[in-house]
């Protein structure tokens, strides 16, 4: 997700103050997530309140008592508190409020997730299950048909996923599912990959290989990279032997091809020289 402006600075201040939450033993971020994800759904439905609470004619403090009111009872305190923090904030348009908080929920669960020690399951689970439906158009077909309900897809989603993957994963990609608002799949499921690494501050690499690489390999391309970029790097692996050069691995926008010894070998030297 992309905000600019005002809704930057505003969903940066919110990051922080979804930390300084989290952080806390008192609150449990799961149920925290949960909570943020219904206000989300609950704006996405009604436009004209979103209006209300982003309207910068109206006083910061009078929204979010208005924020309160409505939210109270029906979700925890903190997450009261963070919805009224977000809309004494200014904003450049009422969607970008709505986006921010989709984000905190998304990483909230991440979030919970990283305090289980599970964040390295989750992020390998998003990554194979976009394979999954990229390599399967009824899959897709079925996961994004607009003929079909929002329940129906997310039931789908519980067939798929339920018992084989950790119940974040399952909630994440059963939001996704059941409400893309205008993303489409794969760039929803990349997008709570991009979240996952940056929870752990770590930059994300789609290595593709003709064959599997042994622990050994993993961990000196990991080193390598990570020497190359100046972050922790988590690898997202998948074979392909119709691969180029034996190996292809994509950072961000930036993709590098060759083999697997000549590109660690590169590395090395240029941080040597």
């Amino acid at each position: 997700m992309t905000v600019h402006g005002a809704s930057r600075e505003a969903l940066v201040d919110a990051r922080g103050r979804l930390d300084a939450l989290t952080d806390s033993t008192s609150v449990d971020a799961e149920a925290l997530a949960g909570d943020l994800a219904a206000v989300t759904a609950l704006l996405d439905r009604e436009v004209s309140l979103r209006r209300v609470l982003t309207d910068p004619a109206q006083a910061a403090e009078a929204k979010a008592e208005l924020a309160g009111r409505l939210l109270g009872g029906q979700v925890s305190g903190a997450a009261v508190d963070l919805v009224s923090g977000l809309v004494r904030s200014r904003w450049s348009a009422s969607r970008d409020l709505v986006d921010s908080l989709e984000e905190l929920a998304t990483t909230a669960d991440l979030t919970a997730a990283q305090q289980s020690g599970r964040l390295d399951d989750v992020e390998d689970e998003l990554f194979r299950f976009g394979r999954i439906v990229a390599s399967n158009t009824q899959l897709r077909a079925a996961l994004t048909d607009k003929g079909a309900s929002g329940a129906l897809r997310g039931s789908l989603v519980k067939e798929l996923l339920g018992g084989r993957a950790k119940p974040t994963t399952e909630r994440l990609v059963e939001r996704l599912v059941t409400a893309p608002r205008g993303r489409s799949l794969e760039g929803g499921l990349e997008s709570l990959s991009k979240l996952a690494a940056e929870r752990r501050e770590r930059m994300v690499a789609v290595v593709t290989t003709a064959v599997p690489l042994t622990d050994q390999q993993k961990q000196r391309l990991g080193q390598a990279l990570a020497k190359l970029y100046g972050r922790q790097m988590h690898l997202n692996l998948d074979v392909d032997p119709g691969v180029l050069g034996g190996i292809k691995v994509q950072v961000g926008d930036e993709v590098i091809n060759g083999s697997i010894a000549d590109r660690i070998e590169d590395a090395s030297r240029r941080m040597a020289g």
